[in-house]
């Protein structure tokens, strides 16, 4: 197991390298290059740098998160064939540094939704939170502007404000697009992908659909164990895998996120780890990382993966603001470092457990 840590780049994230290099047990960063449009070739040039700052503060660049694909792609319209090969020309620019595995996702058109950015908790820490019924009654609009709002100006992944300002047009394109042809667009990209994933050994790993149900009735793909069989079925290969997000998938209550980490084991490239605690109203807020501090049982995700011979990249996922700390929402150093400390603690209890047997 690699643990490694989110980083946003150096014009987008506060945490400078140099704190993410004394974290214990990290040795890697998952980057990307954040100013980069959907379906836009990425610069070699911004690559080699982005690598050469990385690894130059001590740090490994072998995960890149958020090569996210253009909407022609998942709409399955006139140009995607274009896009595909762009793409698949990134990949081939990113295998020349070293890249192992690429998360993305095909959520359309919004990686992801939260009420609050910053919600107080009774301990004075602050997190996100996820209220039904608030985003039942809002748009994406006025969520985009209620985000700029509270994030002091940080870019948001999925939520740029140049995007925003087009994002009813774009939900219109998916009028009239059920879901089994949004599986049928998917499984176009993955099957023109994956033979170049393997030539240029990085595995792909989808992230799932945060929260894992449909927003603004726009379609789904990845939110349940169902979905990501079907998902994995589209194509045999090994490089065709999922990111094990606990909190995307843990969200719904109806997911046993411990069965679906030891089904989906050998497929799993890279883990987000993060608890939440589910309220029974359907609502969930971002909690600390241990088992005792929010719904998950953390301690039996970590186990089915290790258990299974998991030997791929674990990120600390979404954190809490906590000592006065401020920055991107969910991205929080203090917590985040936390919950490094966390996973190291419980997979050096697994190794133990195994070698002591």
């Amino acid at each position: 197991m690699k643990l490694t840590f989110r980083w946003f780049g150096e014009n987008h994230d506060p945490v400078p390298l140099s704190y993410i290099r004394q974290i214990p047990c990290v040795d890697g960063v998952v980057t990307t290059l954040m100013d980069m449009p959907a379906g836009e070739l990425w610069p070699t040039e911004e690559i080699d740098r982005l690598h050469r700052v990385v690894t130059e503060a001590g740090l490994k660049t072998e995960v890149i998160e958020s090569v996210n694909i253009h909407e022609d792609i998942k709409l399955g319209a006139p140009g995607r064939d274009e896009k595909i090969e762009a793409y698949i020309k990134t990949m081939q620019r990113l295998a020349n540094i070293g890249i192992k595995v690429i998360c993305y996702n095909f959520m359309p058109v919004l990686d992801w939704a939260r009420s609050h950015l910053y919600y107080s908790l009774p301990d004075g820490s602050e997190t996100m939170y996820f209220s039904r019924d608030f985003i039942l009654s809002t748009t994406p609009e006025e969520l985009a502007k209620r985000y700029a709002e509270q994030c002091g100006g940080l870019a948001l992944p999925g939520w740029e404000p140049e995007r925003m300002v087009h994002v009813k047009e774009i939900i219109k394109r998916y009028d009239g697009v059920t879901q089994e042809q949004y599986w049928e667009n998917a499984a176009y990209f993955i099957n023109a992908i994956i033979p170049w994933a393997e030539k240029l050994d990085i595995k792909m790993a989808i992230h799932p659909d945060d929260p894992p149900w449909p927003l603004f009735g726009l379609p789904r793909l990845i939110n349940s164990r169902e979905s990501i069989k079907r998902f994995l079925d589209i194509n045999p290969s090994p490089y065709h895998g999922i990111t094990l997000c606990t909190g995307s998938l843990g969200a719904d209550p109806k997911n046993d996120v411990p069965a679906i980490a030891k089904e989906f084991a050998s497929r799993v490239h890279f883990a987000h780890v993060r608890n939440l605690k589910q309220l029974s109203n359907g609502d969930f807020y971002e909690s600390a990382h241990p088992t005792a501090c929010g719904s998950l049982d953390m301690y039996a995700i970590l186990r089915a993966l290790h258990d299974a011979g998991f030997d791929g990249y674990i990120r600390p996922d979404h954190g809490r603001m906590v000592w006065g700390e401020k920055g991107r929402p969910g991205y929080g150093l203090y917590d985040r470092a936390m919950g490094v400390a966390y996973i190291a603690g419980v997979w050096e209890a697994l190794e133990r457990e195994k070698t002591n047997k």
